[in-house]
């Protein structure tokens, strides 16, 4: 049978999903105020509901918020929310509440620049097919600011040891690694000759479908950091696979796509929701468009 399509724009590599986005936070109240009040996200009703961390639904994905020192990635997270109007609405409606704090917005053509109260980036965009594909509210991409001359190392780290498509690519804003991570979401590694400061912690979460072989290449790179029993491992270092130069650090929390976890259930409210102008049949949020 001749072929009829094009199928190959439907491969994903062996990172299926970018989870979460874990950074310490001082403050779970200005936490709540920036994150589900400012921003529109959910706090998750069933898992961490105590005082002393938060996870915070956006789509599929989440922010993991611990009480500690704050911490920031070094770069920004991007983010889709549905409607812009409504997000500028929420977020003048926190300003006061955080004056003293680092809290911060700005308005782009596409796009708004929020600033955390304690100074991390999260990067708001809308809806946009083209671009993020079906999105309607989730975390499209990661982007990590790293230095001149590794872009091209750190696509090869990905495309050899995880088995994720990477390719370099140049916009006039630098040259950027992009890294597939599973369905319309991606991790970004631009260059920059802007001075970055020293890691601080952070983590994100990936899943794997080929859970074994990148934990033995990396295993074989003396890379592995952490073994988190049987679903999970952790590295750090991303390196040049010729000289073994350390080109970027973020701790990936690695699981594999039988962890309990995956595929679970995320509650993503309807922010616009009020008592007082309740619409029946609106608590929730498509995260996808139909």
């Amino acid at each position: 049978m001749d072929a009829k399509l094009d199928r190959s724009g439907e491969d994903v590599g062996n990172i299926c999903k970018l989870e979460h986005v874990n950074v310490t936070i001082p403050d779970q109240q200005w936490a709540t105020l920036y994150y589900v009040a400012g921003l529109g996200l959910t706090r998750d009703p069933y898992i961490m509901v105590s005082t002393n961390n938060m996870w915070i639904n956006v789509g599929r994905s989440q922010f993991h918020l611990p009480t500690g020192k704050p911490q920031n990635v070094r770069g920004c997270t991007g983010i889709v929310v549905p409607d812009r109007a409504s997000l500028m609405d929420r977020l003048h409606g926190v300003k006061k509440l955080l004056d003293g704090s680092r809290f911060d917005y700005r308005e782009g053509n596409s796009f708004v620049d929020t600033c955390s109260p304690w100074g991390d980036r999260i990067r708001v965009h809308f809806p946009d097919v083209e671009r993020f594909g079906r999105i309607r509210l989730g975390m499209p991409y990661m982007e990590f600011d790293v230095p001149p001359d590794t872009a091209k190392g750190i696509a090869r780290f990905y495309r050899e040891i995880m088995g994720a498509p990477a390719t370099v690519e140049e916009n006039g804003h630098g040259p950027a690694a992009h890294v597939e991570v599973g369905s319309d979401q991606e991790l970004i590694f631009r260059e920059t000759d802007r001075p970055i400061p020293p890691y601080d912690g952070h983590h994100m979460q990936i899943y794997l479908t080929d859970f074994t072989g990148p934990y033995k290449k990396l295993g074989a790179l003396d890379l592995v950091t952490m073994e988190n029993g049987q679903y999970e491992y952790r590295f750090i270092d991303i390196v040049d696979l010729d000289t073994r130069k350390v080109l970027f650090k973020v701790e990936h929390e690695v699981r594999s796509s039988t962890h309990p976890l995956f595929g679970r259930h995320l509650v993503n409210r309807n922010p616009a929701q009020t008592n007082t102008a309740y619409m029946p049949g609106h608590d929730g949020t498509e995260w996808y468009l139909i």
